[in-house]
């Protein structure tokens, strides 16, 4: 049963007026927008491609195992402070506007960095290593829980008539462009460095590249113009209110994007996978970061684009039921044939229905929101999905293939999570014809 227009916009009877559409804004300020994405996205998830050397140099432990599950552990703590981040730079946005809560988010995410790559190891340092570690995750976790809200609500409301899709798709391409440059300067120095030197300080060597890329995304976005109203932003000062108003829109939304959260992580996790459990090359592993990567970005315009032709709502539901019925089964032909070409065909597969169905989902939502609350709705939905789902993704598939020692437990969790996140998607009202309300 779909949930009605009233039931989700509980002023939906009343006139509204459709927001000034930033037509004339310049390709360049749209890429500083999925620029600064990009690069916060690559710095991130950069620590879940070098868990198994990150681990070794910060969190000692008797056994490989025990070390790796340290390190992911301590990847989910950035996505304990996801929430936090989604609510106060969310509400920023929603009152300062969208252009000043992304360069706070540029700037958290430079000095989170800045410490991954500066921490000395655990043998120089001792206990103040792993704090340090931990630190820098929150900052980052605080930095891109704040990220996706502004980024959404700027891109939807910057885009032409007809246009919301292919512009707010741009959101998770941008993500797939990070992990795919992050997966090819990863191929790159596992190709070229011994295991030693990549223990020693190839891994850091990513984080540095991020560090120094970082000013031109702060730069862009500097230029930003700003899309919010000064209605909006009188609408934002009571922005629990609004908040509570539409309760069970952001909660459906929050089951919108599990499955599409699962699944990308599981996808990040692939190259680890590959490595620890598969037992392949590490320079082969990376292959899989690349493909997923690659997927991401050409598949979530393309999810986008449909989702202008044809709606969000089967642009967000027919790929994730594919999801849900045929991984399985494309793991379980992995794990018969660990081979570089299955392991790439299964992470492009999985990327390219993530992206799809996750594209249209990152629209419909803050479509569904008026502006006063629309950046702040958008961050803390995709802040708790996120930091429930996504944070503790590759720690628990890591310690159920360990418990059980069933080397398809990703597939099965991604399996569920769809499922999950297709009966949702029936629940949603079509946005796309809706006029954004101000």
């Amino acid at each position: 049963m779909t949930l009605s227009a009233k039931q989700s916009l509980p002023h939906a009877a009343e006139p509204r007026t459709r927001v000034q559409r930033a037509s004339g804004v310049p390709h360049r300020v749209v890429a500083a927008t999925v620029a600064g994405n990009a690069l916060e996205f690559y710095d991130f998830v950069a620590y879940a491609f070098f868990a198994v050397y990150i681990g070794k140099t910060f969190f000692p432990a008797s056994t490989p195992l025990g070390s790796l599950l340290l390190s992911l552990a301590v990847f989910g703590v950035g996505f304990v402070a996801r929430p936090l981040g989604g609510v106060v730079i969310g509400a920023f946005a929603d009152r300062a506007g969208r252009r000043a809560a992304l360069l706070l988010t540029i700037a958290l995410i430079t000095i989170g960095t800045l410490g991954l790559a500066l921490t000395p190891s655990y043998e120089s340092i001792g206990v103040a290593a792993p704090i340090i570690v931990v630190v820098c995750r929150l900052i980052q976790g605080l930095a891109l829980g704040g990220e996706v809200g502004p980024s959404a609500a700027f891109l939807i409301e910057a885009a032409p008539p007809g246009g919301r899709g292919i512009y707010g798709s741009w959101i998770l391409a941008s993500q797939g462009a990070g992990v795919l440059v992050a997966g090819l300067l990863g191929m790159g120095l596992s190709a070229t460095l011994s295991p030693a030197d990549m223990l020693a300080w190839g891994w850091r060597v990513p984080f540095v590249v991020g560090i120094a890329l970082l000013p031109i995304a702060l730069y862009l976005r500097r230029t930003m113009p700003e899309t919010l109203h000064t209605e909006s932003v009188e609408a934002a000062n009571s922005g629990m209110t609004g908040l509570k108003r539409h309760r069970v829109l952001m909660m459906l939304a929050v089951l919108l994007i599990i499955g599409g959260t699962v699944s990308t992580y599981v996808g990040n996790y692939m190259t680890t996978y590959a490595i620890a459990t598969l037992k392949m090359a590490p320079s082969l592993a990376m292959g899989a970061t690349v493909v997923g990567g690659l997927c991401t970005l050409l598949f979530a315009l393309l999810g986008g684009w449909l989702s202008d032709r044809y709606g969000r709502r089967m642009t967000m539901f027919w790929p994730r039921v594919a999801a849900a019925v045929l991984t399985v089964p494309a793991f379980m032909l992995l794990i018969a044939q660990p081979t570089g070409p299955v392991l790439l065909a299964v992470s492009g597969f999985l990327a390219a229905l993530t992206a799809i169905s996750g594209a249209a989902s990152l629209v419909a939502i803050p479509e569904l929101l008026p502006s006063g609350i629309r950046a702040t709705g958008m961050a803390i939905v995709y802040a708790v999905g996120v930091a429930l789902f996504g944070g503790t993704t590759q720690f628990i598939i890591t310690w159920l293939i360990g418990a059980t020692g069933n080397p398809a437990a990703p597939a099965w969790y991604v399996a569920g999570a769809s499922v999950i996140t297709a009966l949702a998607m029936l629940a949603v009202p079509e946005s796309r014809d809706r006029a954004l309300e101000n």
